[in-house]
């Protein structure tokens, strides 16, 4: 894949604008009300969309570039960590379980950054894709929070759906795809440091 060397192109441009929604998520929920809840999901998945797309069309225009390269993991870091961090004194996530995951993406990436300098490539596990998928589905989910009422059929129906079990449900299913991923990740590490590599 060949690098781009104009950084200015649409696919950096939405990183930047994910980079944008953390402050707005952290504000929103600084309340612990319904519709700021709401609000917080709808920006979140606005970020989690523009993740998916600007990668995409970096690909499909051949934008990659250094910039790009380097601000996509970062925003996707920073807008997952500032929504877990802020529903810790919310009651909606573990402190423990966010402080795991923190020092998971930080051990993971301290490793990265020592394979990258030293020329070695250490391919990712499909497990760390899904662990992104359930991540952003309970993050959503939690910022949610309350209970919903959905109608649906020729009788209008109720439905009714509570956000936080869900949420939670998803977050702790991502938070063992988390360690999982992360251990996959220091053992194949390991192996190719020491020279064992399969």
């Amino acid at each position: 894949m060949k690098l781009n060397t104009s950084s200015l192109n649409l696919p950096n441009m939405l990183t930047l604008g994910r980079i944008a929604c953390v402050p707005v998520v952290m504000l929103l929920l600084l309340s612990d009300s319904r519709t700021m809840g709401f609000w917080a999901a709808v920006v979140f998945s606005i970020a989690a969309i523009t993740d998916w797309l600007d990668g995409y069309l970096a690909r499909k225009w051949q934008l990659v570039t250094v910039m790009g390269k380097f601000l996509d993991p970062l925003a996707d870091k920073l807008i997952v960590m500032a929504a877990l961090i802020m529903m810790i004194p919310l009651g909606r996530v573990p402190a423990w379980a966010v402080f795991l995951i923190i020092a998971r993406e930080v051990t993971v990436t301290g490793l990265r950054s020592i394979a990258s300098s030293e020329g070695i490539v250490i391919a990712a596990s499909n497990l760390g894709k899904y662990k992104t998928i359930f991540q952003m589905v309970a993050i959503i989910a939690l910022l949610l929070h309350y209970d919903y009422y959905w109608f649906f059929g020729l009788q209008w129906e109720i439905f009714h759906v509570d956000m936080q079990f869900v949420g939670s449900f998803f977050f702790y299913v991502s938070f063992i795809m988390a360690m999982w991923s992360g251990g996959d990740y220091l053992y194949k590490f390991y192996n190719v440091l020491t020279g064992t590599q399969d």
